[in-house]
């Protein structure tokens, strides 16, 4: 089934979030067979199938969760998105974070009205929509990323979903540890979230971001990338002792009397690790527990972890293509700046633009 939507050059209106629809809200269609298309209303548009038309004049004004039917007599549910449906749907130019994950983040590391929360990387924006959600109006936002393309999706996607860049999201192109201490000095941020190749370069510096009982929290793929992660939280000696986990959600078939799991599910996306900052000069009391098959040495962490044994530096070691990240290509890249910002537009915001220096 093909379908594609024709849009005006000169949409009207800005996103809402309840309500009656109106130009430029993004929507939910669901057909009769339970196939979903996600499109923004504009002025003249029409959503087509190989089954029929649906102008979009027609969804204005209508109800949210309302019944349309299109000129062929087909029903069609209209939604509009969540913010899960619509991180699942916008325009990627990284890897997104699940909503499985982002609401873990949110409860793990106590994401609350009011926190100062620094994130990195901030890939195509998704871990900072849901992040902007909970810290709320009060709470201030602080997004770091390495590439250019990545931070300009992000600011198109987060401000097609906003209705509006936010006013209280900083986003800066670089790396954490030579813009953090610039943005945020030592002591005031409340929260720090790392989603990148190699979180334990930046376990010091954002140690000194944080505030004594602060949080750290690492997302990673891979249990190479876990362990490093964890041991050098336990070498800096400036947390608590690191928690990990990770989240799998297997949904269910229920219907009538058949009730089983799906067939398919999102099992292993990332690892989450977890620790607080102590306060200055505090030295953590070590655990007690009995000598096992499992002490190790620093030979033996060697061994694992190449980097560690002095004879590789993580760059040489630490890349994309090692740890199975599906690397874009730069015209890629571009195609998702476009995308991102064509779906801002359509919801009749204003181009989104970076940060003065950032």
């Amino acid at each position: 089934m093909s379908e594609h939507d024709t849009m005006a050059e000169t949409p009207a209106g800005t996103p809402a979030s309840s309500g009656p629809l109106g130009y430029g809200d993004r929507v939910q269609l669901t057909g009769p067979k339970g196939r979903l298309n996600t499109i923004t209303l504009v002025p003249e548009g029409e959503f087509h199938s190989h089954r029929g038309v649906i102008a979009h004049a027609d969804l204005v004004g209508l109800p949210d969760a309302s019944v349309v039917v299109n000129s062929s007599g087909e029903e069609y549910l209209v939604l509009r998105p969540l913010l899960s449906d619509f991180v699942m749907s916008m325009p990627r130019g990284a890897a997104i974070v699940y909503p499985k994950d982002a609401a873990q983040i949110l409860s793990l590391a106590d994401i609350f009205p009011g926190a100062r929360v620094v994130e990195a990387g901030v890939g195509s924006g998704a871990l900072s929509l849901h992040l902007l959600r909970g810290i709320g109006e009060r709470g201030e936002l602080f997004s770091f990323e390495r590439r250019d393309e990545f931070a300009d999706v992000a600011r198109a996607n987060v401000a097609a979903f906003s209705g509006a860049a936010p006013e209280n999201w900083t986003l800066s192109v670089g790396d954490l540890q030579d813009t953090l201490p610039a943005v945020c000095p030592d002591g005031t941020v409340d929260r720090v979230v790392l989603d990148m190749l190699a979180p334990w370069e930046c376990v010091g510096v954002a140690a000194d971001a944080l505030k004594p009982g602060g949080v750290l929290i690492c997302y990673v793929a891979t249990v190479t990338q876990l362990s490093r992660t964890a041991e050098e939280i336990r070498r800096s000696g400036l947390f608590t002792h690191p928690q990990s986990n990770e989240t799998m959600v297997r949904g269910w078939h229920v219907e009538g009397l058949a009730v089983r799991p799906d067939h398919r599910m999102v099992a292993h996306t990332g690892f989450l690790i977890t620790a607080r900052r102590l306060a200055p000069g505090t030295v953590l009391p070590s655990l007690k527990r009995r000598a096992s098959k499992g002490d190790f040495t620093d030979a033996d962490l060697a061994s694992w972890l190449p980097d560690l044994a002095g004879d590789a530096t993580s760059a040489e070691v630490w890349t994309p293509e090692v740890v199975g990240d599906r690397v874009k290509s730069e015209k890629v890249l571009r195609k998702k700046v476009r995308e991102a910002r064509s779906l801002a537009q359509e919801r009749g915001v204003e181009e989104p633009s970076a940060e003065p220096g950032a």
